[in-house]
């Protein structure tokens, strides 16, 4: 637990910071700092006189340099916390792991003692943490793995974490001579009776301290690469979890997630987990949001490291405001706020089934249902003999997208989910079923991790009826992830092109994996960012999906409601396009004379007059770069509801991927050229 006699870990060891946030933000009078710190009140004048000499205040706290400092104490009071450091989430240069690994190794080195038996779980941020501690005098510390070893193909295995931490700290090593994930319950209950093992467990139960990464269940995440999926139909046993910690899985709530690995996991269990006095959580970025959020819910956290942007997405996720602790005048008066939106609806419960009906009427020269599985269409000049099937889909309320993309040139068959939902696997099977044509089938949808575990079922499905699939997963949202974490990353409008890039590649009749390939390259060299000016309505609640002031807008927003990476005032058109185009610009590099593919797209409310006005400058910013425009699409083609905002998504173009997005196709969304 954290000394009382410290200043909070978000203060590291500056006391005019420290000072300056007490008198500023708190409102702490000179003789109740110096108590709360522990000093003389002469000291506490000269720290703030200080803090007013750096720069560090001025009349008000410098919100830049506090922002961080804000969202750490309202990560501590929401859930409770013991403590909390939050870093900055970019503009070092460093690698985010890297990052929280320096800040998990400072916090770690400020709360252990002598004495300490410290249990570490696994995976790059630990260690990364074990990599970058210190030894710092410590004696008679003990180290022990917090589960049994995984498979020695990843770097960050456990008995790597654990006996370089153990090397760093000057420690005694201890670990678990037994695998994570065993074959049976009945093998997990032999080895536990091993004498060998067994006092390495009850070494594990003494631990006083845990340093802990927590895992979303993306593909390329620790629990994924540990091996603990390994094996047909395993995933389909945990469609509630949403992350895990230490092998566990969790839900949304941070309930445990029963299954068949519970009794095969060897390692500690989530409630002894929770009696350990310090639980040291080092986890961030956009892709963990969730898998965090469910930690913190579940209590299984009392000392947090994370970075700004996720902490902020996580207090959204919970409803929280950002705001000023004391502004400097009245704030002039807000324009009324919208606490119900109008919509077209019957009932919100059918909303996405009257929409598959009235687009199947609309496009019934294009579509068509597929028998006993009413949320799967397929397109009526689809599937054909020899030819390689492409099936795509998500969750509704991105119209046009998926069905809009469904025709010759383009997609075979769709399965839609519920209002920003992943697709159930069935109706997923059914849409790789009428999509086949003997060829293989190709699965392409957006890195959300309820996509990724339903399709990842209904391809292990299709195997089993001897169909061969092939998957690429969209990474396109530059705002989601930092760049060396592009598997990490959200796909969004960017799909677009993906889908044109593969279809055309099926409609050629290429090979399975020339068609995979070429959908990854384009996936690869595709960059989107969006910005939202007003929120979109839930469809049940008719109410915004997060709060914005009206002078604001928010950068960098997600697809499903979700709120940006960070919050800005509103200002011109031409200047909202240049942080996008400047961030999509730093990740692409483009040569002089190279070519890209536009979209400027709409989030649902932003009308076509200013998408031609944000284009106008988008393509001022690229003539000025030397860089050519092939194609540009404006409009709606990958919406969020009715959300106000814009997207744009630049496709870096080679003479392979010109020419694919030049063939013909006809879809409800996108038509050029003659029949294909």
């Amino acid at each position: 637990m954290p000394h009382s006699d410290a200043p909070p870990l978000r203060f590291g060891d500056d006391p005019l910071l420290w000072a300056a946030w007490l008198y500023y933000q708190d409102g702490l009078t000179q003789a109740e700092i110096a108590t709360r710190m522990g000093v003389s009140r002469p000291s506490v004048n000269s720290y703030l006189a200080d803090a007013r000499t750096r720069g560090i205040v001025s009349i008000e706290i410098d919100p830049e340099r506090f922002r961080a400092l804000s969202i750490a104490k309202a990560m501590q009071d929401h859930f409770g916390l013991d403590d909390c450091l939050v870093i900055p989430s970019g503009g070092t240069g460093s690698p985010l792991i890297d990052r929280l690994g320096a800040a998990g190794a400072q916090v770690l080195s400020r709360l252990a003692r002598s004495g300490d038996t410290i249990a570490v779980t696994w995976g790059r941020t630990m260690l990364s943490l074990a990599n970058r501690i210190g030894r710092g005098g410590l004696q008679d510390l003990r180290v022990v793995q917090a589960t049994g070893g995984t498979t020695a193909k990843i770097p960050w295995t456990p008995e790597a974490c654990a006996t370089r931490l153990a090397e760093a700290l000057g420690a005694r090593s201890i670990p678990i001579s037994a695998p994570a994930i065993v074959s049976s319950p009945d093998m997990r209950a032999l080895l536990m009776r091993e004498p060998v093992v067994a006092e390495q467990m009850a070494i594990l139960a003494q631990a006083n301290r845990i340093v802990l990464g927590i895992s979303s269940l993306r593909p390329e995440s620790t629990i994924h690469s540990s091996g603990f999926f390994d094996g047909p139909g395993m995933q389909g046993q945990y469609h509630a979890a949403v992350g895990s910690i230490a092998g566990r899985l969790i839900a949304a709530r941070g309930e445990p997630v029963d299954g068949p690995l519970e009794g095969r996991t060897i390692g500690v269990d989530l409630a002894a987990l929770k009696t350990v006095p310090c639980r040291i959580g080092v986890a961030g970025g956009m892709d963990k949001v969730q898998a965090i959020l469910a930690a913190l819910r579940g209590g299984y956290v009392n000392v947090m490291v994370t970075d700004a942007d996720t902490a902020r997405a996580i207090l959204t996720a919970e409803g929280h405001e950002d705001g000023p602790a004391r502004p400097v005048a009245a704030a002039p008066a807000a324009l009324p706020e919208r606490v119900r939106i109008k919509k077209f609806l019957n009932r919100p419960q059918d909303a996405v089934n009257e929409t598959v009906e009235g687009a199947l009427l609309a496009h019934q020269g294009l579509l068509a249902p597929i028998t006993g599985a009413p949320r799967a269409l397929r397109a009526v000049d689809g599937a054909r003999p020899g030819k390689v099937g492409l099936v795509i889909g998500g969750g509704s309320g991105h119209e046009p997208g998926f069905f809009g993309y469904l025709g010759r040139g383009l997609a075979d068959a769709v399965a839609i989910g519920n209002v920003f939902a992943a697709p159930p696997p069935d109706p997923i099977l059914a849409a790789t079923l009428a999509a086949d044509g003997g060829a293989g089938v190709l699965h392409i949808f957006g890195n959300f991790s309820g996509d990724v575990m339903n399709f990842e079922t209904a391809a292990e499905m299709a195997t089993a009826r001897g169909i061969r699939v092939r998957t690429v997963v969209t990474t396109d949202d530059i705002a989601s992830a930092p760049v060396d974490a592009r598997a990490a990353r959200r796909g969004v409008a960017g799909n677009v092109f993906v889908f044109k890039i593969a279809g055309a590649a099926c409609d050629r009749m290429l090979p399975l994996e020339t068609c995979a390939a070429l959908a990854l390259r384009a996936n690869a060299r595709c960059h989107t960012m969006g910005i939202a000016l007003e929120p979109g309505a839930s469809l049940e609640s008719g109410k915004p999906s997060f709060r914005l002031g009206p002078d604001d807008m928010e950068i960098g927003v997600g697809v499903h409601g979700e709120r940006g990476i960070a919050r800005a005032r509103l200002t011109t058109a031409d200047e909202a396009t240049d942080l996008i185009v400047d961030r999509i610009l730093d990740e692409m590099r483009p040569a002089e004379g190279d070519r890209v593919a536009l979209l400027v797209n709409s989030l649902g409310a932003t009308p076509q007059m200013e998408l031609y006005i944000l284009n106008r400058r988008l393509r001022q910013r690229l003539r000025a770069r030397g860089v050519g425009v092939h194609r540009t699409l404006i409009g709606h083609y990958y919406t969020s509801l009715d959300m106000a905002g814009v997207s744009i998504t630049a496709l870096h173009l080679d003479d392979e991927l010109t020419a694919l997005l030049d063939h013909p196709c006809s879809a409800p969304a996108w038509t050029q050229g003659g029949r294909p």
